[in-house]
């Protein structure tokens, strides 16, 4: 006799796989070869997995989860595409928008998990954890009464727990350093503002910095706000910062090149499957910062969008783009939700720079891609991060810009003026501080002990006179000691000034936030410190000599 099938999760699930597959097959099959022949393979293809599904569900000898078992059959499918064609499973799809949101409903928080626990770097301006007193360092071990700590939380989790709707309550157990007991907080949530703009300051009197972490929802309108702010105070010239910038929304980044870029010239173009997904974008507006020398940052790290602006300000020759190599991914991803929840991230388009070029690095499909994961690593065994020459242009990929520069495709953006790691200074000591979270315990210690002078100073009175002494210095130290950290002199005073950076940076950042942050953090910093002397090779290029 037959075995009856009941309706299960893989009942539900399986025509969103098919759907799935379908899709898949019209968009990257069907049209390409033509229609007719192609689709009958596809529906052939899905009527098939459907029947081994099925029979795995019904007579497999083992239970088995086949909700995991289509999640992995989607995953593996989308592995002989690109790189960057993704699915999300519906419950992880909240957190994989979370950067790109402009704000979302919490208690308003920046935490971390260190050795299995969740502690507040700090709450948030104005926001709902503030008001109810809590504090940086403080430890969070308790959720609604249960317990939170060493049970593995990870991210996901802590984001299930904290966050929810505007207006509902959520009362968290404290353990907070010096209190015997646990400190119960209610706090009610509310709306969160999320900011992809870090920093913005004024480095002289004519020198601007914007520091962008990332293309989000509302970078374009933090952008403008910070350099109305800037113009208004003078600047004249302008450091762009998107070292580390994985991008975003590519609009976004059309929006802040054509700030910088005067007339009417290309930023951006798209070339996808027939003509549906093709585009254009040329700068149009009258922007707010079109004249005066400008310097993108830019590293291994930045990537897409962040590579669509500094593409455009190169080909261009708007500004001088410095660094070293940025990421290489020239494809275009548009968000497709499914019925579940669930959010297929398909590529339909690869976007070229206004020369023309393609700044797509390689990759294997038949592979399933896996030397393209490697790729930063490799960079790095062979010298690309202490040395140009290690760089490896395609002389078939040359263009030219607007003005006649060489410039390359075929694997990231390379700046005008590379700069090297430095391999003179040993930072392993300062790292493993950092791997014990140190330095930052160390830090929100000194703030909440010290908080009532420290609110006393001014920023600029903290940044030209505040010290990390021996004295702080040997409580770090008895703190390292504690955690089992070696010591070593030569690794130590390789690092320590670094590891005084780091803490005055990050005492300044509990005090008065980002600005001052980043205004002692890139005092050090190798490349920022050499763009700030490559301002008139920048006005010259805005000149045309070069």
């Amino acid at each position: 006799m037959e075995n009856q099938i009941n309706n299960s999760k893989m009942q539900v699930r399986l025509p969103l796989f098919l759907a799935l597959a379908l899709i898949s097959g019209i968009l990257l099959g069907a049209t390409m070869f033509g229609g007719g022949a192609n689709m009958k393979k596809v529906i052939s293809g899905y009527e098939k997995i459907r029947e081994i599904l099925t029979y795995v569900e019904r007579d497999y000898v083992d239970t088995v989860n086949t909700e995991d078992l289509i999640d992995y059959s989607i995953d593996k499918m989308l592995e002989k595409l690109d790189p960057h064609t993704a699915y999300i499973p519906a419950k992880k799809v909240a957190l994989a928008n979370t950067q790109l949101e402009g704000g979302f409903d919490g208690i308003g928080i920046e935490f971390n998990i260190f050795k299995d626990t969740i502690y507040v770097v700090t709450p948030l301006s104005g926001g709902p954890s503030e008001a109810v007193g809590l504090q940086s360092g403080d430890k969070i071990v308790e959720v609604d009464g249960k317990n939170v700590a060493g049970i593995g939380i990870d991210n996901l989790g802590v984001f299930k727990l904290l966050r929810g709707p505007k207006g509902t309550k959520v009362t968290l157990g404290i353990k907070r350093r010096n209190a015997e007991k646990l400190i119960s907080f209610t706090i009610i949530r509310d709306k969160i503002p999320s900011y992809s703009v870090d920093a913005s300051y004024m480095i002289d009197d004519k020198t601007g910095y914007i520091k962008v972490s990332r293309f989000a929802e509302n970078t374009y309108k933090e952008f403008r706000e910070a350099m109305l702010k800037l113009n208004g105070k003078g600047m004249q010239r302008l450091i762009l910062d998107l070292r580390g910038n994985p991008g975003g929304y590519m609009d976004r980044a059309i929006n802040m090149a054509d700030e910088m870029i005067p007339g009417n010239p290309k930023i951006v173009y798209t070339d996808g499957k027939g003509y549906r997904y093709d585009s254009e974008a040329k700068a149009y507006i009258t922007g707010l910062f079109e004249k005066g020398a400008l310097i993108v940052l830019i590293d291994e790290g930045s990537a897409s969008a962040s590579e669509i602006v500094a593409g455009a300000i190169q080909d261009n020759d708007r500004g001088l783009i410095v660094g070293r190599r940025s990421f290489g991914k020239g494809l275009v991803q548009a968000p497709i939700s499914l019925t579940d929840g669930s959010e297929l991230r398909l590529t339909i388009s690869r976007y070229y720079t206004p020369s023309g070029r393609s700044i797509q690095k390689p990759y294997s499909p038949q592979d399933a891609n896996k030397d393209y994961d490697k790729d930063l690593l490799e960079r790095y065994k062979k010298g690309e991060f202490f040395n140009a020459d290690s760089i490896k242009q395609n002389e078939k990929l040359k263009y030219k810009t607007a003005k006649g520069r060489t410039v390359y495709g075929g694997g990231g953006i390379m700046p005008d003026v590379f700069i090297p790691l430095d391999t003179t200074i040993n930072l392993s000591y300062l790292n493993e501080l950092y791997n014990e979270n140190i330095i930052r315990e160390f830090s929100l210690n000194y703030y909440n002990d010290n908080k009532a002078n420290l609110s006393k100073m001014t920023a600029s009175a903290y940044i030209a006179n505040f010290e990390v002494d021996e004295a702080l210095l040997s409580q770090v130290l008895k703190m390292a000691d504690k955690a089992k950290i070696k010591y070593d002199e030569k690794r130590y005073q390789s690092a320590k000034r670094y590891i005084q950076q780091h803490i005055k940076a990050w005492i300044a950042r509990s005090v008065w936030g980002t600005d001052e942050f980043y205004t002692i953090w890139n005092q050090q910093d190798e490349i920022y410190e050499k763009a700030l002397q490559l301002f008139e090779k920048a006005a010259a290029l805005e000149r045309g000599e070069f």
